[in-house]
């Protein structure tokens, strides 16, 4: 059985009811009930728990999956308008754009802001080659461009850097079976 929780519905009845036990609580104290300041109790614990509710709101995050997506590891996110994912090395080409569109729905925040004023998202993808041993050069493979204040951005930019897509190393597979 699969269980739909929505937070914000639940969050708005309880903001609804304690805003209720606001106004009972000072009828409360109007008329001297005994039990008033019972009520602060109540209407103090609706307030915290409608407060948790609604960052609940904010932090429960189902992670979009792009089928021909690789893994990838945020390594550098400045909290505003850039971000860079690194991939392995033996990445496919075809598995590049995927990857980055996932990143760019995954990596999504209401809370993110622009710096200078294109109102744009850009996230980079790189991978790390070794030329020589002890040297390691970051090779960026493309970047993609998505809006900072719509989830659903269909004016996505997808940028590959074919120049840079061509310095991967071939992986080539080796067929023959070791025997036992």
């Amino acid at each position: 059985m699969k269980l739909e929780l929505d937070f914000y519905t639940i969050g708005q009845w309880c903001g609804y009811f304690a805003i209720f036990m606001v106004f009972f609580t000072i009828i409360g104290f109007i008329f001297k009930w005994g039990f008033r300041f019972r009520l602060v109790g109540v209407t103090a614990f609706m307030m915290v728990l409608t407060g948790g509710l609604f960052t609940l709101t904010l932090g429960l995050f189902t992670p979009t999956v792009i089928p021909g997506a690789v893994r990838y590891s945020l390594v550098y996110d400045n909290g505003a308008n850039q971000a860079v994912i690194s991939v392995p090395l033996d990445i496919d080409e075809e598995a590049i754009e995927p990857t980055l569109i996932q990143a760019a729905e995954n990596l999504f925040s209401p809370g993110r802001t622009s710096v200078n004023e294109d109102d744009k998202l850009t996230i980079r993808i790189r991978t790390l080659l070794h030329p020589q041993p002890g040297i390691t050069k970051p090779l960026y493979l493309g970047e993609v461009r998505r809006s900072l204040s719509q989830r659903d951005d269909d004016n996505m930019e997808v940028k590959l850097f074919s120049e840079n897509i061509a310095l991967l190393p071939e992986i080539t597979e080796d067929n023959s079976e070791d025997s036992i």
